[in-house]
């Protein structure tokens, strides 16, 4: 009898278990996995809106939405420029918060209010902060081509939102830059960056000063410490923010189509700049969209 009493607790606590997580368990599989199952089994069928209710587990089912998605005009290249926006907007906002996280790690007079000013940019609200954006890079008022044009030299105002390309010159070499993407992707590293700020920071605050002050007694090199010692503390925090980052702006559409309207305009063949009219901007399709449209 002695004997069989682990194995009979082991079994009421495996119980116990199991009854403690159900109440999860069943929340997880009516909120995610039923709805998630319930469109994937949608995707094959042809259906319209006001055939859901009577739509079941019966039905019609081929490929015939899956072909005509790959096979339609604008899908592979309107899915490059979404990977690039997302690669390079994750890999900014990531790469600044680790900056500015560094920058501000030691304790100086007025650190915490500078911290709090770098969280403003997430905090505020998207409108708020496109329409700032889209009146600093105004082509016709916005102080960006005021300085380019006055500083810079440059010959004419950018429509950084409604500009498809710009052909530069860098080094002797004329070089053709989408204009309107890369604005988009600066845009959203500055109104990312402070998420990875913050997370970094915490995670900085708990890597333990006496590994550097080791480091530093054996006379190792500030950028020997950061590869070594910080850097490796702070992998796998990098690795989920570029995940959770890279997802977040992967599946992103309001900053896209409240900067550019949904898209951007075809240089124009003469004179290599954009004529965007507002009415082409204002009569932007208002269906929501998953990715970066090609023309952005």
């Amino acid at each position: 009898m002695t004997r069989s009493r682990p194995g009979s607790l082991r079994r009421a606590e495996a119980r116990t278990g199991w009854l403690l997580i159900s109440p999860t368990v069943a929340v997880v599989l009516a909120v995610v996995v039923l709805p998630i199952l319930w469109t994937v089994m949608l995707s094959f069928q042809q259906l319209r809106l006001i055939q859901l209710r009577t739509a079941g587990l019966l039905g019609d089912y081929s490929l015939d939405n899956f072909t005509e998605v790959f096979t339609s005009d604008g899908f592979w290249e309107s899915l490059r420029t979404t990977l690039i926006y997302s690669v390079l907007g994750t890999t900014l906002a990531v790469g600044l918060g680790l900056v500015a996280s560094l920058a501000l790690r030691r304790s100086f007079r007025g650190r915490g209010a500078v911290r709090a000013c770098m969280l403003l940019p997430y905090v505020a609200p998207v409108v708020a902060a496109t329409f700032v954006w889209s009146t600093l890079l105004n082509p016709q008022f916005g102080i960006i081509n005021h300085w380019g044009t006055t500083l810079l030299g440059w010959d004419e105002p950018l429509d950084f939102l409604n500009q498809k390309s710009a052909d530069v010159s860098l080094f002797g070499l004329d070089v053709e830059l989408p204009v309107a993407l890369l604005t988009v992707i600066v845009f959203e590293m500055w109104r990312s960056f402070p998420f990875a700020f913050l997370f970094l920071t915490a995670r900085l605050q708990a890597v333990p000063e006496s590994l550097e002050e080791s480091a530093r007694v054996d006379g190792a090199t500030p950028s020997q410490r950061f590869r070594h010692i910080v850097l490796p503390q702070l992998m796998p925090t990098i690795a989920v923010l570029a995940l959770l980052r890279f997802i977040w702006t992967f599946n992103n559409f309001d900053d896209i189509y409240l900067l550019t309207g949904g898209g951007s305009a075809p240089r124009s063949p003469a004179s290599g700049s954009s004529t965007t009219s507002p009415r082409a901007v204002t009569s932007a399709p208002r269906r929501r969209r998953r990715s970066c449209s090609p023309e952005c």
